[in-house]
């Protein structure tokens, strides 16, 4: 076993990434700007669960008045829609606090 201490290791900064961290990242950062991954993926979610708050409270507004091309059916499902996107995004969003702060309570 060689446990000599190569100069390349030995002078790198402690906050510089390592060529093993470098290529560790690098499909990531490749999916990330081809629209995949995790971040993209929330992202739109988001925007899903935005959009879908927007349209119920655009049918509550019309159902407040008196649209007869808008039924009140039609509102409550949207806004259940709504309620359930919403209640999903806080769900993970608890569950990705609860993994950051679980991870940062780790012991090295």
């Amino acid at each position: 076993m060689d446990l000599r201490l190569h100069s390349s290791n030995v002078l790198r900064p402690l906050g510089a990434p390592s060529d093993a961290a470098a290529r560790l990242t690098k499909p990531i950062q490749a999916a990330e700007a081809e629209g995949h991954g995790f971040g993209v993926a929330l992202e739109n979610a988001l925007r899903s669960v935005s959009a879908a708050q927007s349209h119920s409270s655009h049918l509550q507004r019309e159902v407040q008045l008196e649209n007869p091309s808008v039924s009140l059916e039609e509102t409550m499902v949207a806004m259940q829609k709504a309620q359930i996107g919403f209640q999903a995004t806080l769900h993970v969003r608890n569950r990705l606090v609860q993994a950051y702060t679980d991870v940062m309570n780790m012991q090295v």
